[in-house]
């Protein structure tokens, strides 16, 4: 019986499993290089999104995709 369920549940997560957990890393990837680069962030701001990313990881990349990725267009900060 075990042996008929697994080979039912093999193909569902090879197909949508692991493409999922690929493309969530990638997202996360892009998010931390985004946090990184991005020139609407303070020095502070950057250090404190990477910090998020890297510690509450994907939870920690849509809270930056939709809190701290719109400042990209702002105009730098003026250092003082």
């Amino acid at each position: 019986m075990f042996a008929i369920v697994e080979l039912l549940l093999l193909p569902l997560f090879l197909l949508l499993v692991i493409p999922l957990c690929i493309a969530t890393f990638a997202f996360w990837i892009w998010m931390l290089i985004h946090a990184i680069q991005n020139k609407g962030l303070s020095e502070g701001e950057k250090i404190a999104w990477v910090i998020v990313l890297v510690f509450v990881h994907f939870l920690g990349a849509l809270l930056y995709f939709f809190i701290g990725r719109p400042k990209a267009t702002l105009p730098p900060l003026a250092s003082t």
